[in-house]
């Protein structure tokens, strides 16, 4: 029985799965890891010597270790005479994608620091992928400007402002811009222009939640035009914004407006890092 390790190296953390395979059987997944740490070689080795000591793995019985991610270029040797393999991560992304939702073909969209479109779709038994490009609006912009502005950059504590926001005071919606003569067949509660009604009475709650949705609308918006491009309907929403309650909800809500399917699986933050694993199957 042997097992293959996929690790994606970030700047300060590390994703880290493993498969687990046997002969005849589909490999079995091994729970997923995070890890912090103070740089990326500190991340890498720190994440693969938990893993491997939580799950009761033995050196020789990996296979091999599949490594993706920014950081992973700072691994040039392989991790305790285990051989390494780096992968392209917009390949992992697509791979992740299509496995944890279960699809045949989608447009992967992965939120991370920054936001990465990629087209992914099986194909004679294997995956095919298409990096399309992204938004540099992400995780990165949501905490930075909520550090700037609110002198808060804990994403638990901006979920928790974004829990009494009020969009009225902050958004230009389609309502704002339509008493008059009404938009056919329009959602009036879609985003005319963010920010574009901040009120001198908006709240920090206000404001974070106007954050939050402006981040959510741009991935959502590209993903849709990325998406349409393809004829494709289903939208599989990956990285750690996920897990972002008042992100999560808003793309979600954009599925009916816009004719698309908006599809969030378990363990959507390790897509990327069970994609890298998955390329050694």
């Amino acid at each position: 029985m042997k097992t293959v390790i996929g690790i994606d190296v970030g700047g300060t953390t590390t994703k880290i799965v493993g498969f687990r395979g046997e002969e005849g059987r589909e490999p079995s997944l091994i729970e997923p890891l995070f890890v912090r740490a103070t740089d990326p070689v500190t991340s890498a080795y720190g994440a693969f010597g938990k893993f491997t000591l939580e799950n009761k793995l033995e050196l020789d019985s990996i296979e091999r270790v599949m490594m993706t991610g920014a950081g992973s270029s700072f691994i040039d040797k392989p991790i305790y005479s285990v051989k390494c393999e780096r992968v392209t991560e917009f390949s992992c992304i697509g791979h992740g994608g299509l496995y944890l939702s279960e699809l045949g073909e989608a447009m992967v969209v992965s939120m991370g620091t920054g936001t990465a479109m990629v087209y992914a779709k099986r194909e004679n038994g294997s995956v095919k992928t298409q990096y399309l490009g992204g938004t540099g609006v992400g995780g990165g912009t949501l905490v930075g400007l909520t550090r700037q502005i609110l002198g808060v950059d804990n994403i638990d504590h901006i979920e928790g402002l974004c829990e009494g926001g009020n969009l009225d005071n902050i958004d230009l919606r389609i309502k704002d811009i339509s008493k008059q003569h009404r938009y056919s067949g329009m959602d009036e509660s879609l985003t005319a222009a963010n920010f574009g009604k901040l009120s001198d009475i908006a709240s920090q709650s206000d404001i974070a939640l106007g954050i939050a949705n402006m981040v959510s609308e741009t991935i959502g918006m590209i993903a849709i035009f990325a998406a349409r491009n393809y004829a494709l309907r289903d939208i599989v929403l990956t990285g750690n914004l996920t897990a972002v309650k008042p992100i999560r909800e808003r793309l979600l809500s954009m599925s009916k407006s816009f004719d698309v399917n908006f599809i969030i699986p378990e363990k959507a933050q390790f897509a990327t890092v069970i994609g890298a694993a998955l390329q050694s199957l």
